[in-house]
């Protein structure tokens, strides 16, 4: 009976039968390597059979040819003769010395003979061929057969009919199968048990247990439990009871995350409607007739209206993406300099902010995305420097250059420098903070916007104490025609 996988996934699966999946595949190839073994086992068989046969008749007739020998001086009589060839089952022995041959015995000489056969030197090939040659087509014909007589340099020949051969060749042929098949089988099915039992069932167990948590990864009682031992097998099972345990915490956090997010989208959207209170507040600012609020006015605006966007953002996130890049070239350092303004570093703290961009530098951004991208990296910076104090100035050091079509961004500071467990987890969400507290959203988000602009980021390897991180950035591909009007 089969049993059937229910997936949100996957829809029906069916598990395959007792005979129709892996099992079924099995025992087929081990029908199929009985059926070779034993074709193996019968062909040589056969033929080492004739070829015994042939010698235990070569055999008789030598035992004879010797003691007629004894007697040179006369010929054996009829009736001895005829005796002599009904016992070897020959119509005629002749003994060849190199010197002379002897005629020990012979009956009614048939007028020739259909075949000749060398039985002190026959290959194995042509043994298996005059084999079935006899199986298949022998039966009515005369044949000769020759051999050695021992050590003495003699050679014993006899002639005699196939028929009794050919006859004796099918009850062999049919004990040797009989016994081949039975030993072929026995062998065969317990191979199949034992790969059954040790392959077929622990991947099965793997397979029930696959489906299982597929239908409900929530259930602890789901992952497989691993088997004992420390082959393969039991490797794989330690591998997907530790995968399904690792799925589960994931999904844990995935919800966990989503309904943060929807809490967070609650909040979100009230604090839009505060924000947009506050920025038609703002608006009303700029036309107050005094120097410091005319001063502070845009940039009050131009911090709340980055505050809308991060919230609109948020939303975004909460979705699980960041909306496309709105790329155009821009001018970096002012972009930079407006950062070290949204930093707003004391003089007290004792940190210094340097900028070393050229004033012509201009990168292809998404001007916003980017201003997120190093408030964030600014930002972790200046706290790391906050909370390790030092006797010197800190000093958080903005850098950019181009080098064809890629522009490069350093920010680097003289920190403390990426704790060990954050390095093992750089730009992973919840788990890459550098500071006691951190989410590490920041980086995460960071490595996401870089990514969709094309760009990477990486952590640098500093000689002396601090972090730098390195972002590079490729300018758009610029289409033909575009270039072409461009040119023109």
């Amino acid at each position: 009976m089969k049993e059937t996988e229910r997936s949100p996934m996957l829809g029906d699966v069916p598990m395959p039968g007792a005979l129709s999946g892996l099992s079924g595949r099995l025992l087929l190839l081990t029908v199929v390597f009985i059926v070779i073994a034993e074709v193996l086992i019968f062909v040589p068989s056969i033929a080492n059979m004739r070829i015994r046969w042939l010698s235990d008749r070569l055999n008789v007739a030598a035992a004879a040819a010797i003691v007629a020998d004894g007697f040179p001086q006369q010929d054996l009589s009829r009736a001895l003769q005829d005796e002599t060839l009904m016992a070897t089952g020959t119509k005629a022995i002749v003994l060849r010395r190199h010197d002379a041959s002897r005629l020990i015995a012979i009956a009614d000489m048939p007028p020739k003979v259909d075949a000749q056969y060398d039985l002190a030197d026959t290959p194995p090939i042509i043994a298996i061929r005059d084999a079935f040659d006899t199986l298949i087509f022998g039966g009515k014909r005369i044949i000769r057969a020759y051999g050695p007589l021992g050590d003495s340099g003699a050679t014993i020949e006899v002639v005699l009919a196939d028929q009794a051969l050919r006859k004796a060749m099918p009850v062999y042929a049919r004990n040797v199968l009989f016994l081949t098949v039975v030993l072929s089988a026995v062998t065969g099915g317990v191979i199949f048990l034992a790969l059954n039992r040790m392959l077929i069932g622990p991947i099965r167990r793997m397979t029930r247990s696959m489906r299982d948590f597929a239908a409900d990864p929530t259930d602890p009682a789901r992952i497989l439990q691993p088997s004992a031992g420390h082959d393969e097998l039991a490797v794989a099972d330690a591998h997907l009871a530790q995968m399904q345990r690792a799925l589960q915490d994931t999904l844990k956090e995935q919800k966990n995350l989503a309904d943060l997010g929807l809490a967070v989208s609650k909040i979100n959207h009230d604090m839009r409607n505060i924000l947009s209170s506050a920025q038609l507040m703002s608006d009303r600012l700029a036309d107050v007739d005094d120097p410091v609020v005319k001063r502070f006015a845009p940039k009050l605006l131009r911090t709340i209206d980055r505050a809308v966007s991060y919230t609109t953002d948020v939303l975004a996130y909460g979705r699980m993406r960041e909306p496309a890049p709105r790329r155009r070239f821009l001018a970096l350092k002012p972009l930079v300099a407006d950062v070290a303004e949204m930093l707003a570093i004391e003089p007290q703290s004792n940190i210094d902010f340097v900028i070393q961009i050229d004033p012509a530098l201009e990168v292809d951004a998404d001007g916003e995305q980017l201003f997120r991208v190093i408030h964030n990296l600014c930002r972790n910076a200046i706290e790391a420097l906050t909370q390790h104090p030092r006797r010197e100035r800190g000093r958080l050091t903005v850098a950019a250059g181009r080098t064809g079509s890629v522009v490069s961004i350093t920010i680097d500071d003289t920190g403390p420098g990426m704790p060990a467990k954050a390095r093992e987890n750089l730009f992973t969400a919840f788990h890459g903070s550098a500071r006691s507290g951190g989410t590490g959203l920041g980086l995460a988000i960071v490595r996401e916007l870089v990514l969709a602009h094309g760009g990477t980021i990486a952590l640098v390897e500093k000689a002396t104490e601090g972090t730098q991180f390195r972002i590079e950035l490729p300018d758009r591909p610029v289409p033909l025609a575009a270039f072409r009007n461009r040119a023109s």
